[in-house]
């Protein structure tokens, strides 16, 4: 890889579960819930916080942007979410549930000068991502700054990880993997297991259908594992997944970029020895797993 897709992947392994903590946190369901989310399940809050930016999208929309999530699944939330709380609403408790979480994750690992040092790298990294054809980045690139850094920080972290993500779809779409075909290949070269996606909607026969599609591309062999093809495509596509996302690390230059990942470190150790996250991330389809970053 060149020095920025290097970067870029780095990058992502350190903004991505920073991202993710509006998932995962207590201090998020606490909030979803205040809206008047059912949070047994983490999906109706899922779809509203990550999907607010769009505005009160519907399901053809969701399952085009977020690609990987049966639709079948998503008509089960949308467009009824919007009647439990509006966008704008959402919008605004998503931002009170980051500050309460960051507020408790920063305490002691940064300090005022550092997180305001931090997001204001994170900041010029996100303001330098392009959204051409980059949907779920631009939304979030669309709304106003928040004044505190932490969360700064943070919507500058959802900027940068929807535009690797919207980046990442054009790479699967070139090597002409279908949504359940992607998270299928994704599972058989051993990034996640295959029970991490079943909250993804697909059902038992769909999941099989794609599957002996992608033996019949000879991306799975006879025993159900991957094939060297599949590895090598699959890498393929991270790497242009990388090369898609190293503009704004190229804007940003090599030592900011350097200082960015020095400085969020602390902040990454504390988000793991919360353990908010699961063990391996379905947030995004790129080879990250939570516990390990």
């Amino acid at each position: 890889m060149s020095e920025y897709l290097a970067v870029a992947r780095r990058m992502w392994h350190l903004l991505e579960p920073l991202h993710a903590i509006l998932y995962f946190a207590p201090e998020a369901r606490q909030v979803a819930a205040g809206l008047g989310h059912e949070v047994a399940s983490r999906w109706p809050s899922y779809f509203a916080w990550r999907t607010a930016p769009l505005g009160a999208a519907g399901p053809e929309l969701v399952a085009a942007t977020y690609y990987t999530f049966s639709p079948r699944m998503i008509t089960r939330y949308l467009p009824r979410i919007w009647t439990v709380a509006e966008p704008a609403k959402v919008l605004d408790a998503r931002l009170v549930a980051m500050d309460r979480a960051l507020t408790a994750l920063v305490d002691g690992r940064l300090t005022t000068a550092q997180l305001t040092e931090a997001a204001g790298l994170a900041r010029q990294a996100a303001e330098n991502a392009g959204p051409a054809a980059r949907p779920l980045a631009a939304a979030n690139r669309d709304l106003p700054w928040p004044d505190a850094p932490h969360l700064v920080l943070w919507q500058a972290a959802t900027v940068l990880r929807e535009h690797r993500g919207d980046g990442h779809l054009a790479a699967l779409l070139t090597c002409e993997l279908d949504p359940c075909e992607a998270l299928v290949s994704f599972a058989a070269i051993g990034a996640a297991p295959a029970a991490d996606f079943v909250g993804r909607g697909w059902s038992a026969q769909e999941w099989s259908d794609a599957r002996h599609r992608l033996a019949a591309r000879g991306w799975i062999a006879p025993d159900g594992t991957a094939t060297d093809r599949a590895h090598k495509e699959r890498e393929a596509i991270e790497r242009t997944t990388d090369r898609l996302a190293a503009g704004p690390w190229r804007a940003l230059g090599h030592s900011r970029a350097e200082r960015l990942a020095q400085l969020l470190t602390p902040l990454l150790c504390a988000v793991f020895e919360a353990g908010y996250l699961p063990r391996h991330s379905t947030l995004g389809i790129g080879k990250v797993k939570v516990g390990h970053p």
